[in-house]
């Protein structure tokens, strides 16, 4: 079976956790999706916790190292359902405040979520909120692949939540998570990066706001984590990546 979560970071106060689950009921079409969590000092920060379909296996897994009730925030990188589509059932399962663009704030409604008081909407250039004595960071990705989008950095553990930017279908029923050598994982990241990222330019901008942070993983929405070296082997390749309007006259 696989290993459904692996904690990142620990040291004693706070957690960085990474779930894989899927919907396995429709496994002949389902898309493999990570989750994680922030847990410091009894108060946790749940990130894209995905589909209404994962919410009773997800839910029992977070509640294992923090009570629901005690989820403070839940970030929603941007609107789309392998993100979003549970937001109801955290809504009545917690009282958590949800960090969203506010470009997609207006959308939230057609999850069937409705209280608009419990959404903090992130203004195009991000925010860095407090968080013990830490800090969170939400960078902007916009059009990376949606139009608002946005990464998440955690300045305790320096991981990076980066969403679909580092995105790669892959088999994750080994207990390895991480990315073992980069040249060979590249053909697993270049078909979506080359049609959902926007441009060259959009990957440059992110890329160059990440390098002014010290990050130790980078931890994406789908597939393996980079670490160590594959970091900068990371932002090395989507910096010079060619993508969406790049290639505008194969797609017309």
């Amino acid at each position: 079976m696989a290993n459904k979560e692996k904690v990142l970071f620990d040291n004693g106060v706070h957690k960085f956790i990474m779930f894989s689950f899927d919907d396995e009921s429709q496994e002949d079409s389902y898309l493999s999706v990570n989750q994680y969590l922030i847990v410091q000092k009894n108060t946790g920060v749940l990130i894209d916790p995905g589909s209404e379909a994962i919410f009773d296996e997800l839910s029992e897994a977070v509640s294992k190292y923090v009570p629901l009730e005690n989820i403070k925030f839940i970030f929603l990188s941007h609107q789309d359902p392998d993100v979003s589509g549970s937001i109801t059932q955290w809504s009545v399962s917690t009282s958590a405040k949800f960090i969203i663009s506010a470009l997609w704030v207006r959308f939230m409604s057609h999850y069937g979520f409705l209280d608009m008081s419990r959404i903090m909407p992130l203004a195009d250039h991000g925010a860095k909120i407090n968080f013990g004595d830490n800090y969170l960071q939400f960078v902007p990705a916009h059009f990376l692949h949606s139009p608002g989008n946005f990464s998440m950095y955690d300045s305790a553990s320096k991981i990076l939540f980066s969403g679909d930017i580092g995105a790669a279908i892959v088999n994750m029923d080994d207990d390895y998570k991480h990315v073992q050598n980069f040249d060979e994982h590249k053909v697993y990241l270049e078909g979506f990066h080359k049609r959902y990222m926007g441009s060259n330019k959009l990957c440059r901008a992110w890329v160059n706001h990440v390098e002014k942070l010290d990050v130790e993983i980078i931890a994406p929405q789908h597939g393996l984590l980079f670490e160590g070296e594959n970091v900068r082997l990371f932002l090395d390749w989507l910096k010079e990546l060619e993508c969406g309007s790049d290639n505008i006259d194969a797609l017309y």
